[in-house]
């Protein structure tokens, strides 16, 4: 039957050449008449020949005997391995997997800010960066979580004055917000990490290893931050912190906003954290007021 029915397509096109072979040889009429004819009769043979391709299942996707050669049918892949366990937890716990995320990645960025700033004489202090990780995990990722949510909801649009207002609302509200509890948690622990006896630091000799180190003090010597300390760091550190943020963050809002959904932005929101993470673990690590 398949080869009836191609033998056919085939004779039909020859016919087809030959209609316009009589065409081109001044033949017009009956040219004309036979073109007619067999340009119906050719594509009424063509939808035969689809028609019963198609009712035999030629052409749809066929299940390859090699595990690692398949076909789909669909436009996107699905995500396998890390990524797809990864947005199932995202689905099903979206809570703690947004905090975990948020740790790690400002743990990993507080890393990179000592490693940029370290001098050779300095040690890698390991607190701070537990610090900061925890910082990620209890405040910045919950935050993020509720934060993305909100706008979304009074915010339910994609447009350019709804992002707009979003990112308005961002710079305004929850920069501050977050950048304040930023100082003020680092400056709280560091102190109360201060009044304990024992201090742990890590030596560097070289920027890829590190060899632990335990110090043991009777008493230390600096007291910490207190509260008065703790604002007059804020007054000292948190507006040009946010003016340089607004060099940064408005475009990385855009981007978050405009093009990525509601339930991966707090993840994107922290991976363009990471680079502000740095410099906002610098910030925090400066001396407090009176002491430069």
């Amino acid at each position: 039957m398949v080869i009836s029915v191609a033998s056919k397509v085939r004779r039909g096109s020859v016919q087809l050449c030959r209609g316009y072979e009589a065409v081109e040889s001044g033949i017009w009429d009956d040219g004309i008449r036979f073109l007619t004819s067999h340009h119906r009769q050719y594509h009424h043979l063509q939808r035969r020949a689809y028609a019963f391709f198609n009712s035999n299942g030629a052409g749809k996707p066929r299940n390859s005997k090699f595990p690692h050669f398949t076909y789909s049918t669909s436009s996107s892949s699905v995500p396998s391995g890390f990524l797809k366990w990864y947005l199932g937890m995202l689905e099903t716990r979206p809570f703690i997997t947004k905090s975990i995320s948020s740790s790690l990645i400002f743990a990993v960025a507080d890393v990179t800010s000592q490693m940029i700033t370290l001098a050779p004489s300095d040690t890698y202090d390991m607190v701070r960066t537990l610090r900061v990780g925890v910082y990620g995990f209890l405040i910045m990722g919950p935050s993020q979580h509720l934060w993305f949510n909100f706008l979304s909801k009074i915010f339910p649009k994609k447009d350019l004055l709804s992002t707009f207002k979003k990112i308005t609302m961002g710079q305004t509200i929850y920069g501050p917000i977050v950048n304040s509890l930023f100082f003020s948690y680092n400056a709280a622990l560091r102190a109360a990490f201060e009044f304990g006896y024992v201090s742990n630091t890590y030596r560097m000799p070289h920027p890829w290893t590190v060899v632990p180190t335990r110090i043991w003090q009777g008493r230390m010597e600096s007291p910490g931050e207190t509260k008065e300390d703790i604002v007059a760091r804020l007054r000292r550190d948190l507006l040009p912190t946010l003016k340089n943020g607004l060099m940064y963050w408005p475009l990385c809002d855009f981007l978050t906003f405009k093009f990525i959904p509601v339930h991966l932005q707090p993840l994107a929101n922290s991976t363009f954290a990471y680079l502000w993470t740095i410099y906002l673990a610098y910030v925090a690590s400066l001396k407090k007021v009176g002491e430069e």
